[in-house]
């Protein structure tokens, strides 16, 4: 039987001060555990030199990718168009301040292993495991989302907005190319996907620290992701994800970096 083999996927706009300590966190997890794996970055239209840096490292490391937008589109974009390029057997994305240390992903690989067909982590299923939390007004906000999810999509997740997850490339290849999404709100859409399509996705306990650098505001952006899954129910209902949604297939590697 052949190896299984790990796609790493990495959005990052404007990273250029976590962006290298990420990478090399992840490529020592990848070497320490014998993977065969590569690296997908996908530069979401940076405005300072992320793209540089990744490139640095692509001419050393030929399991790195760099993947370009075609401008800022998003996370949502970014992670979907990532994905949707990756050539692993198991497809993980994670943040690129990497608040959930890349070690916590041995436990979505178990979850997979175990016959899950995706595995996301959780802030909220064992709370100790916060090593810094976040402000009592953004808990409280995403307290309040999560209700939101469960009202108007029925997702019963503790939190689906972590910044790690893994999917089967099966399942990944069903979903991602059905994403709509391509901003902060794309996470309860691509398990309300999973769901729908029948993939049994698991919910694991990790360990999550909190980046006083977060690019979310829990009150502009929390809006806009309230209207978002509003969008999600509306989609079901009208059958826009039966297919494939337009423009939904990977962006041009424009340019790509190995």
């Amino acid at each position: 039987m052949a190896e299984r083999t790990y796609s790493f996927v990495i959005p990052a706009y404007n990273e250029s001060s976590r962006i290298t300590s990420g990478l090399d966190q992840v490529l020592a997890y990848i070497a320490a555990h014998r993977l065969q794996a590569e690296v997908v970055v996908v530069n979401d239209g940076s405005r300072d030199n992320t793209a540089a840096i990744v490139r640095e490292y692509a001419q050393r490391n030929p399991i790195v990718r760099l993947i370009e937008n075609p401008g800022n589109r998003g996370k949502g974009y970014s992670v979907r168009n990532g994905v949707l390029h990756a050539t692993g057997d198991i497809i993980l994305f994670t943040d690129a301040d990497l608040s959930s240390p890349i070690k916590e992903a041995e436990r979505l690989f178990a979850a997979i292993d175990a016959g899950a067909d995706g595995a996301i982590g959780s802030r909220w299923l064992r709370p100790e495991m916060m090593t810094e939390r976040q402000s009592g007004f953004r808990q409280l906000a995403g307290r309040v989302f999560n209700l939101l999810q469960r009202i108007i999509l029925g997702l019963r997740f503790k939190d689906t907005q972590c910044g790690i997850k893994a999917f089967t490339r099966r399942a990944a290849q069903d979903i991602f190319p059905r994403q709509r999404i391509e901003r902060w709100g794309f996470d309860p859409e691509i398990l309300f996907l999973a769901r729908k399509f029948g993939y049994r996705v698991e919910e694991v306990a990790v360990e999550w620290a909190h980046d006083d650098r977060s690019k979310i505001n829990p009150v502009v952006d929390g809006a806009k992701m309230f209207m978002e899954l509003l969008r999600i129910r509306l989609n079901s209902i009208t059958g826009k994800y039966a297919g494939r949604a337009p423009g939904s297939e990977p962006a041009p590697q424009s340019t790509v970096a190995r």
